[in-house]
């Protein structure tokens, strides 16, 4: 692999072998290499960048450490089958974003973005993949402040991943021009971010995270099968918790029985965990304390 140093912002890993199975060009070809983030690496008809058609994750780092690197994997995997794709190889991927945040100047929070796009137009089929890791903003302000929410309706019944799987509702796919959308209108009325909800009134998932919500001593999220990301955020807080002792669950919520919560987080690779302060302009209580005490659990976790 060249010797590149690594860039101040950013480190930029190009995936050679994505698909399993991928011929190896000798015993030295790892896969993958590190590139210079500051040149070009994408080329222009490429299907990710001129139809959105592809997937990806975002990792955190902590300290060096990649957080969840095979729960994020394995969804990567799924959001691949989903949309057809080559089967990947998941070493190679798993090899590239320990190397790119290796590479990376030490820095107490990192964002990793993994990407795999359906290849060229009118190429041979071979996907594009890289990772690249950049810092990321402190998430610590969100978790002392919260956020403000507002709930936008998705336009889709709670069943339609079941109904309608072309839709690809519960892949992590490159079409998040309404997730960025939805942030915007949130901003338009105020508020940091927004809570999904179906057409037939149940709550979803952030454009970019899961919810939680506690209702006394239990904690509880909806159920993975309507048509949103399975949290690997999420899947660890409730790791956590049940290590605890503390009962958790996976429901159907709608949006009023939402409002009967005792407390409310987004979780997310990025923002780690941020309680929300109010939500479609009602005050919301922040529970500091858990807050705390869950962000300094997902932040120590090591796979």
């Amino acid at each position: 692999m060249p010797a590149v140093p690594a860039a101040p912002a950013a480190t930029l890993v190009v995936i050679d072998r994505p698909e399993l199975g991928s011929p190896s060009s000798g015993p030295d070809d790892v896969g993958f290499r590190l590139v210079d983030p500051e040149q070009p690496t994408v080329h222009v008809t490429d299907l990710g960048v001129t139809r959105g058609d592809g997937i990806f994750e975002g990792l955190g780092v902590v300290d060096g450490a990649v957080q969840a690197l095979e729960a994020h994997l394995r969804r990567l995997a799924r959001s691949a089958a989903m949309l057809d794709l080559p089967e990947l190889d998941l070493d190679v991927f798993r090899a590239a974003c320990l190397a790119s945040a290796a590479a990376h100047e030490p820095a107490p929070f990192l964002l990793q973005k993994l990407v795999v796009t359906r290849g060229v137009e009118g190429g041979d089929g071979t996907p594009t993949a890289w990772v690249r890791t950049a810092v990321m903003d402190d998430p610590a302000p969100e978790r002392r402040e919260g956020i403000a929410v507002v709930s936008l309706d998705r336009g889709y019944r709670h069943d339609v991943a079941e109904t309608s799987p072309w839709l690809l509702q519960g892949a992590k796919t490159l079409s998040y021009a309404v997730n960025r959308s939805v942030l915007r209108e949130a901003a338009r009325r105020g508020a940091d971010d927004v809570l999904f909800v179906s057409s037939d009134g149940y709550t979803l998932e952030g454009p970019s995270a899961s919810l939680i919500a506690r209702f006394g001593d239990r904690y509880t999220t909806p159920r993975t099968d309507l048509g949103i990301l399975a949290g690997t955020t999420q899947a660890a807080a409730f790791e956590v918790l049940e290590a605890r002792g503390i009962p958790v669950s996976y429901e159907l919520l709608t949006l009023d029985r939402v409002r009967e919560a005792d407390a409310l987080w987004l979780v997310s690779s990025g923002r780690q965990i941020a309680p929300i302060s109010s939500l479609d302009g009602a005050a919301w209580t922040v529970d500091g304390v858990e807050t705390e005490r869950l962000a300094d659990a997902l932040i120590g976790r090591r796979e």
